[in-house]
């Protein structure tokens, strides 16, 4: 065992499996009409869906009672959001405030912030984008160029967010700046800022993916006042806050069962009496998605444990994303033609114009690889 990485074998307790079935109940009771089932976590925005999910309480649902969540286990939340994927409900409203946003706060957010903001998101009323990636930056998060110089009572912002995830249809975002001109130590200098995305100085353009569909944007900052109230934490913390928001953001199932309606249909299609062809390639798909389950978990009982499992994250994303994104090119080697009508055929379709995403969002491969190297002593 390499120093600094570690998958102790964890198991998913008996109060937390006993959800699976309310939670199953809960979907198909509450899907939208007409709803197309897609178990990539940004498709979908409901929210309809989502209040519904505040009102059962699976939203936010380790945070303190104090702001509306639920004190419930991270062993019980995997289920939920495992259920929700593998169902291919609209969650991505709710999502990135559920996942990170609101852990963000509650770590090193103020008081205040934390009565102001997590209530809504826990009801599943308000939604947050992030503010990381910019153009000709990506995930190389120590580049960053939008500015935010200091006046009196707060910071005006100036710069270009890029790839913000539904920054259109949510009313907030938590953005990486500049706060302090650059120096020798790239990683000094730089906060986290709360910001209203329908307020004055914010411009929102959608971005057109190559299947039709609007969920990146670009964000433009031009003289947007943010209050030093908005200011996550200390200024100057800003990269101790995104190393630590990451470990949420790379670990959960979302990031290898973003193609696993594609799975689902393809087993249903193969039947009980399939060819020797499908049955090899179901054995060996299955057994990746056993392998990173079994990983994801462990991250998961580290967090509840307290712990920040940041390369343990990194790898959970970086080899999920690959399997991800050969899942449908395998599928689609050995299925049959197909009506266009076929589920397997449309999820098959849907998942492979947006696999590309797949490995930018959380930090694209080359960048994870920098952080396990460094987890594993190896740079």
């Amino acid at each position: 065992m390499f120093e600094g990485l570690s998958f102790e074998p964890a198991e998913l307790p008996l109060k937390a499996e006993a959800l699976r079935s309310e939670v199953r109940e809960f979907i198909e009771l509450q899907l939208p009409e007409g709803y197309e089932r897609n178990s990539d976590f940004n498709e979908g925005h409901s929210p309809s869906f989502s209040s519904a999910l505040g009102e059962k309480g699976w939203i936010g649902m380790t945070w303190p009672k104090k702001y509306g969540g639920a004190e419930r286990t991270f062993f019980e939340r995997y289920v939920v959001t495992e259920e929700l994927l593998a169902a291919g409900a609209p969650v991505s409203a709710h999502w990135i405030a559920d996942r990170q946003s609101g852990p963000l706060m509650l770590k090193y957010g103020t008081e205040a912030q934390r009565m102001k903001y997590l209530p809504g998101i826990v009801r599943g009323e308000s939604y947050f984008s992030i503010g990381m990636s910019e153009p000709d930056s990506g995930s190389d998060l120590a580049s960053v160029r939008t500015r935010a110089t200091e006046v009196v009572g707060g910071w005006v912002v100036n710069g270009t967010k890029l790839w913000s995830t539904d920054a259109h249809r949510n009313q907030y975002m938590i953005a990486l700046v500049r706060s302090e001109p650059p120096g020798q130590n790239r990683h000094a200098g730089l906060s986290q800022v709360l910001v209203d995305l329908k307020g004055e100085g914010v411009s929102v353009r959608p971005i057109v993916n190559i299947a039709g569909d609007e969920d990146f944007n670009e964000v433009v900052f031009t003289d947007y006042f943010v209050s030093s109230d908005e200011v996550i934490g200390e200024p100057g913390n800003g990269w101790d806050q995104v190393t630590s928001e990451l470990g949420y953001e790379r670990s959960g199932p979302e990031r290898f069962l973003s193609a696993f309606r594609v799975f689902v249909e393809f087993v249903r299609l193969a039947g009980p009496q399939s060819d020797p062809a499908s049955v090899d390639l179901i054995g060996r798909l299955a057994s990746h998605i056993i392998t990173l389950r079994q990983m994801s978990i462990s991250v998961a009982a580290m967090l509840q444990d307290g712990k920040n499992p940041a390369t343990e994250a990194a790898l959970v994303k970086s080899l999920g994303n690959d399997f991800e994104k050969q899942l449908p090119e395998l599928v689609r080697l050995v299925m049959p033609r197909l009506e266009s009508t076929h589920p397997l055929r449309l999820a098959l379709e849907k998942t492979l114009l947006h696999a590309p995403s797949f490995t930018i969002r959380g930090g694209t491969r080359e960048i994870l690889r920098g952080v396990i190297a460094r987890g594993l002593g190896l740079r």
